[in-house]
């Protein structure tokens, strides 16, 4: 919206310059003025004041002298301002939205509805997107893992891939979410699950909102599709 209020701007009239003598003997003083407004309506547009406000205005356009009434001349560049502002609100309006990226996209989706739900004790249910062929990681090992973690909605609020890195960190250890510390222990590398994690499992104490992010509530539920990559420490023991 700023950048169309300092574009309506320029088609205001610029302040006008001392008045030269009356058109009829100096009863009534009128200027000329050369504005960008006055360019852009295809000629100067004369602004006079006078003891008489129902006089017409003046304008002298190729060699005639014709009568403009002076809230024609306003209303006329007040709709040329506005269309200037809706034209950059139309055109910010007209963005397409930013695609993030996922973990399990549409095709994803429409199988995953097919999986069965695996409930656990705990409350945690998964479904397994993708079931790896290599091992599972002992408690307390590191796992190099990507996710993207969403809210019920489907809304994400936080992804390793919006950050272009993968997420390294002591598995069984307390250093995630009890949901996730426990969806991934019985994964195996290379394999993809969308954990749902109860309120109970999840943030205790939630997560506040940023720009593009949704509010986290504390103790809500919330959904982890995750990929475990590899386990750094099993790697080093089987070279």
């Amino acid at each position: 919206m700023m950048a169309a209020s300092s574009v309506s701007s320029l088609f205001l009239p610029s302040p006008p310059p001392p008045p030269p003598p009356g058109l009829d003997g100096g009863k009534t003083s009128c200027t000329s003025c050369q504005s960008n407004a006055g360019r852009r309506l295809g000629g100067p547009f004369v602004r006079c004041s006078g003891a008489v406000p129902e006089v017409s205005n003046v304008v002298k356009h190729g060699g005639h002298l014709t009568s403009v009434k002076r809230r024609d001349a306003i209303g006329l560049l007040c709709g040329l301002s506005s269309f200037f502002i809706n034209s950059f609100d139309v055109n910010g309006a007209g963005l397409p939205p930013e695609e993030k990226p996922k973990l399990c996209d549409s095709t994803c989706e429409k199988e995953l509805e097919n999986v069965p739900m695996v409930t656990t004790e705990s409350g945690l249910q998964y479904k397994d997107i993708k079931v790896g062929d290599g091992p599972s990681p002992p408690i307390g090992f590191q796992v190099a893992a990507n996710y993207v973690a969403m809210v019920p909605s489907g809304q994400i609020f936080d992804s390793s891939l919006e950050k272009g890195q993968l997420y390294i960190f002591r598995v069984g250890s307390g250093q995630v979410i009890k949901g996730l510390d426990e969806g991934l222990l019985s994964m195996k590398v290379g394999g993809k699950r969308r954990l749902y994690i109860p309120g109970s499992l999840a943030f205790p104490k939630g997560l506040t909102s940023a720009p593009g992010r949704p509010r986290v509530a504390p103790n809500s539920p919330v959904i982890f599709d995750v990929s475990l990559e590899y386990i750094p420490g099993l790697d080093v023991d089987e070279e």
